[in-house]
């Protein structure tokens, strides 16, 4: 007889699919990688490409203190399948006239995720204007609807689409977070265009599964112009907000339980904080006043340590310590916590560490 089982029953978890680390040399080991930080090289390369879709990112040097403002765009980035260009406007006198018109052309597409947003960030800190946008989480919840469910105008990340599409996963880490305005490291630049480069094949890949739909869906449901700030449709005559009509959301989320109004709130108690030097003090020492036990309590009770009731030296009424009269030994020397710490009971002449010196002084040396 088998022994009873002890999990339930239904089918296990699945596991967690774990993908590679894309790089854009897996998409073609032949393109070339562009780092420019001058604006005439910029424009003398940008004057070069052909009208066309381009996988468009941008980066800025993070803040690393609360409150501060926020940092301009120091990297933008483009790709199509043979080249990436990674201009560091950052670095350059003076932003490409050509990168300008390239991005207020409608004749370069320019795709990305969250590129609303980076577009808007480009206009509040160079004034440009970008037109013929696409939003890949637009695109892909637009040609895609049975793999993305949940409101039309939530995000996608880059990541979760490449994964889906490509079995790759993008590697994120501190560079994500480091100092776009210096010069860039390789990591950073492998990072930069393999965000870009992914842009520009998702778009590829997203835009064939559209074209094969029984219905071809209209730019404007993933597409868009920023003009002067302004979000506006494709040809840039009437505003723009994310929507399909024919988009199905799915199954709303189950409600949320109610809560039992006479339910005990979890509260949790602080803790008190512990310093680090209170760590390493005796008991004695960090109870209150009312449990702090006596000085005499703690001395020695031998005749040889005690000073109860004993004369200073003539010369040395008003410094007990002084090694002009040595004395025998300090009465402080045997409480725990206070032996060789330099405290004020040791006061000058005392020997290395807070220890008496050796022998009797002066005159009578060991």
């Amino acid at each position: 007889m088998a022994p009873p089982s002890t999990q339930a029953d239904g089918p296990p978890p699945k596991a967690k699919k774990i993908y590679p680390f894309y790089s854009w040399r897996i998409g073609n080991k032949d393109a070339k990688v562009l780092y420019i930080r001058d604006h005439l090289e910029a424009d003398q390369v940008l004057s070069e490409l052909s009208p066309g879709p381009l996988g468009f990112d941008l980066e800025w040097k993070p803040n690393y203190r609360k409150g501060e403002a926020e940092n301009p765009v120091a990297i933008v980035q483009l790709a199509n399948d043979n080249l990436i260009l990674l201009l560091q406007v950052s670095a350059m006198t003076e932003f490409p006239a050509s990168l300008r018109v390239l991005l207020e052309s409608p004749d370069f597409l320019k795709a990305g995720v969250g590129i609303q947003h980076d577009c808007q960030k480009l206009y509040r800190d160079y004034q440009v204007s970008c037109r013929n946008c696409v939003e890949l989480a637009f695109l892909a919840r637009s040609a895609d609807n049975d793999q993305w469910k949940g409101k039309y105008s939530s995000p996608i990340g880059l990541a979760r689409l490449l994964e889906a599409y490509e079995n790759y996963t993008l590697a994120k880490g501190k560079v994500q977070r480091s100092n776009w305005e210096r010069h860039l490291t390789d990591n950073q630049q492998d990072y930069a265009a393999n965000d870009a480069y992914v842009g520009s094949r998702l778009y590829s890949r997203l835009i064939q599964m559209a074209h094969e739909m029984p219905t071809l869906p209209l730019p404007d449901y993933y597409s868009f112009s920023l003009v002067n700030g302004m979000l506006l449709s494709v040809d840039g005559l009437t505003s723009w907000a994310p929507n399909n009509p024919f988009y199905d959301p799915g199954p709303p989320p189950p409600p949320r339980p109610p809560k039992d109004p006479n339910a005990p709130k979890n509260v949790k108690k602080k803790e008190p904080k512990v310093n680090s030097a209170m760590a390493h003090t005796p008991d004695y020492l960090q109870a209150s006043s009312s449990e702090m036990p006596s000085i005499s309590s703690l001395l020695p009770t031998s005749s040889h340590h005690a000073f109860r009731g004993r004369r200073w030296p003539a010369n040395t009424q008003n410094r007990p310590w002084s090694r002009a009269e040595p004395v025998d030994a300090l009465p402080f020397d045997n409480v725990p916590g206070l032996r060789g710490r330099g405290s004020g009971f040791h006061g000058r002449g005392r020997g290395r560490g807070g220890h008496p010196p050796r022998g009797d002084g002066n005159r009578n040396p060991a």
